[in-house]
């Protein structure tokens, strides 16, 4: 749990699927009706536009996994690795909801977090991860049986809200992992579309909430799939879209790449005929794609806002120095580091912050790189199980982060 592979090995079935479904309407049709045939319209907590502003501070957890990890290298005598955790403690780090509680636990849960996050003065930044057929049954699978279990949950975190200003990202893997992508059939994706839909509206209600949602990364989708699925998802009604959550590219990347995404949205959203293979993608000559967007998007249009996962990805992605059958670049790579540290001061306009949101040092599962396993090559042993905290991952995080970490004296 709480680790979304990042696999693009679904794309060969996906490609059969995604011809029957709504992703391949035409442009204007798909933007004009909601899935299930009727238009939506924006709330009115949402068309008021993006509300995570610079300056606003996030939550630190102060019992967090990273903190009892301190405690435990200080308590063996490892006095180095105690103050590597302690640092890495003092920094916000997102709280992942998963649907493992009832529905009143998980509004006590989020009421909670709203209640320690309160004399901070800090805005929480939390995760919903919860939706049907989550990670397409893989590392991470599980979530809600169906989507009136799933909204009605989605209405448990929404009251746990409140009226606080809150984080919401929402549903990692949802659009870029969703079913059209692993197989699904085109009723399947129409429903995952509906159920993220649902959940943007239902949380728009609270006038805090500032959601995101899921635009995967720079290595996987083109720019313009991934800037219609997030239309198709609703993100003209919710405050934007995230990238990197649970990866490793770096911040120069996704910066590009989310711009492209947001100009790309705009592109779609307002010219006739407009269809997403146009947009020019990350794969573009540089000046080829910059010249693309300055032709067809205004110097002046509103563009959609994002956020970025840091969280480990400081030194970049990982390339294999052995040859594996699979070697599953997104899973436990060894030698990376925490990146850029959460805060919303981050100097570029259309990024809202960057954010550790998958929790540093938590396993991204079992892998065995397409050997016979069950260890990982890379390291001779078997990787814990997706989401559970591997101290060793832990502390190589924190000793390889760029720029090095230090304590964080803003607490």
């Amino acid at each position: 749990m709480r680790l979304i592979p990042r696999a693009r090995s679904g794309f060969a079935a996906a490609a059969a699927a995604t011809a029957l479904l709504g992703l391949c309407m035409t442009p204007a049709a798909a933007r004009d009706a909601s899935v299930a045939g009727q238009p939506r319209t924006a709330p009115a907590a949402a068309s008021s536009g993006h509300t995570l502003t610079p300056g606003t501070k996030f939550y630190i957890e102060g019992n967090s996994k990273a903190f009892a990890q301190a405690l435990a290298d200080r308590k063996a005598g490892d006095t180095a690795n105690a103050k590597l955790m302690d640092a890495m403690a003092s920094y916000p780090v997102a709280e992942w909801f998963t649907g493992s509680t009832t529905l009143k636990q998980t509004t006590d849960a989020m009421a909670l977090l709203q209640s320690k996050a309160a004399p901070q003065q800090r805005v929480p930044v939390t995760v919903a991860y919860n939706v049907p057929g989550r990670d397409c049954s893989q590392y991470s699978a599980g979530g809600a049986s169906n989507s009136a279990e799933y909204a009605a949950w989605v209405d448990a975190l929404a009251k746990g809200i409140g009226d606080r200003k809150t984080v919401v990202i929402l549903e990692p893997d949802g659009l870029a992992l969703s079913p059209a992508f692993c197989g699904g059939t085109a009723e399947q994706q129409a429903t995952r579309l509906d159920e993220i839909n649902d959940a943007v509206d239902r949380l728009a209600q609270q006038p805090g909430t500032v959601t995101y949602l899921d635009a995967g990364h720079s290595s996987w989708h083109a720019v313009g799939e991934i800037a219609e699925l997030l239309i198709d998802g609703g993100v003209a009604r919710a405050q934007g879209f995230f990238l990197n959550v649970s990866n490793y590219r770096t911040d120069s990347e996704l910066i590009r790449y989310g711009t492209q995404i947001s100009k790309c949205i705009w592109y779609l959203q307002n010219t006739e005929g407009a269809a997403p293979g146009d947009c020019a993608n990350q794969w573009w000559p540089a000046a080829d794609a910059d010249s693309w967007y300055a032709s067809h998007v205004p110097a002046d249009a509103r563009l959609t806002h994002f956020v970025i996962d840091t969280s480990r990805n400081g030194k970049g992605p990982w390339t294999p120095t052995a040859t594996y059958p699979d070697p599953q670049e997104w899973c436990n790579p060894p030698n990376r580091g925490l990146g850029v540290r959460p805060t919303s001061q981050t100097g570029v306009p259309l990024l809202d912050a960057y954010l550790w949101i998958k929790v540093p040092g938590e396993s991204d599962g079992s892998c065995t790189r397409g050997t016979a396993g069950p260890e990982d090559p890379e390291y001779g042993v078997v990787d814990p199980a997706a989401g559970a905290w591997w101290p060793d991952q832990a502390h190589g995080l924190a000793a390889n982060a760029v720029p090095a970490l230090k304590f964080n004296t803003d607490w």
